[in-house]
């Protein structure tokens, strides 16, 4: 259930609570299937809104998961050192280089929070996913957009953003909430012309679902003399959303500041286990990249058929330009479907759709044929 409205402060809070503080909004997660179902009282609801695994999490991690909860009463490995030491050899780094975070939200949280004073530049891409910009601004840095260009990440518009430094380049690739991803030969050029005393943080969320040829990978930019952090997580191709566990590659100077600022024991232990059960199992990762693949093309297909503009993904999502994207995504919801207005993205236009099982993805064209048929096709 989401809270109520919030009451009035008490006298002389606001003067107490830090002035960053003030002007945040607070992120709004996907709308939660039960509470559709309350509110509308359906039996059925398809969620395509929070972008998750629809063939959920590798059968080893659940089983990993399951065998953890018989040490619920004991403290997890606070330093992660079999998890840490997995991803190292998975990326053929140190188990220095490796931080874990509660999601890879943390990860981006604790970077901001190492790199960014008062005042500190922090240019984002816009739109993006909003997490950057409210840990900037909780930080007291200035937030620097730099619009996308055809709806992809403009790097040498970014670069122009910069200036001389110090500060902190914060960018998604693929990019949400439009999926697009820029590649080696484009971050080459921009990366090796940034000032050293400008930071990056490279978010690879979706990067298991992008094209190879397409997406550059964040680790082979390396280097223990460049503030570079590249952001992974567990929740989305992997499937462990609930569970809430991200990592972090970085130099090794940098890891160590960021372990100075990451709480105790803020990767759980179910989590860890199920991970480096999840890191393992490749067959899963795999038919969750190609069934991604054929739901993506088969919402460009069913959008196209619309004269429905989308804009290509290398994610696990996809806008299309549907009028008045409020409308739709309240529409959908009496049809028991949720996916994600993209008005909160600065796109009033657009929806944004997760790829969902193949059952999935056909209730929501009977669902959207039926609301676009209300609607009379696009206004």
């Amino acid at each position: 259930m989401r809270p109520d409205p919030t009451p009035p402060a008490p006298a002389g809070l606001a003067q107490l609570v830090n002035p960053t503080v003030l002007d945040l909004s607070p992120y709004v997660p996907g709308k939660p299937i039960e509470e559709l179902q309350r509110e509308k009282g359906l039996a059925r609801v398809v969620k395509l809104a929070s972008n998750e695994n629809p063939l959920g999490a590798s059968p080893a991690g659940v089983a990993a998961y399951r065998a953890a909860a018989e040490k619920l009463h004991l403290y997890p490995d606070g330093y992660g050192f079999e998890l840490k030491a997995a991803l190292a050899r998975r990326w053929s780094l140190a188990p220095e280089n490796v931080v874990l975070g509660n999601g890879s939200s943390e990860i981006i949280e604790m970077t901001v929070r190492l790199f960014v004073r008062p005042g500190t530049p922090v240019v984002v891409a816009s739109p993006s996913f909003s997490i950057y910009e409210i840990t900037a601004h909780a930080q007291g840095g200035r937030v620097v957009r730099v619009p996308l260009r055809n709806h992809a990440v403009d790097l040498e518009a970014v670069r122009a953003a910069v200036g001389d430094g110090p500060a902190l380049v914060i960018l998604g690739n693929p990019n949400n909430p439009t999926g697009t991803a820029f590649g080696w030969g484009e971050w080459e050029g921009f990366f090796g012309a940034l000032p050293a005393n400008v930071a990056v943080l490279l978010d690879e969320a979706y990067a298991e679902y992008a094209d190879p040829a397409e997406a550059l990978v964040g680790r082979d930019f390396l280097a223990e003399d460049r503030p570079l952090v590249v952001a992974r997580t567990f929740s989305k191709a992997y499937g462990l959303a609930a569970l809430r566990l991200g990592y972090g590659l970085a130099p090794r100077a940098v890891v160590d500041y960021l372990n100075r600022l990451r709480l105790p024991f803020n990767a759980n232990g179910p989590a860890q286990a199920a991970a480096l059960a999840a890191l393992g199992d490749e067959a899963h990762l795999a038919r969750s990249a190609g069934e991604n693949r054929r739901g993506l093309a088969r919402l460009e297909g069913f959008f196209g058929a619309r004269g429905i503009e989308v804009v290509p993904s290398q994610a696990n999502f996809l806008v299309a330009r549907v009028g008045e994207g409020d409308r739709v995504f309240r529409a959908l919801l009496d049809h028991g479907v949720i996916v994600r207005s993209a008005a909160s993205f600065g796109l009033p236009e657009w929806i944004r759709v997760t790829v969902g099982t193949a059952d999935e993805l056909a209730a929501f064209e009977a669902a959207f044929d039926a609301v676009w048929g209300e609607k009379g096709g696009p206004r």
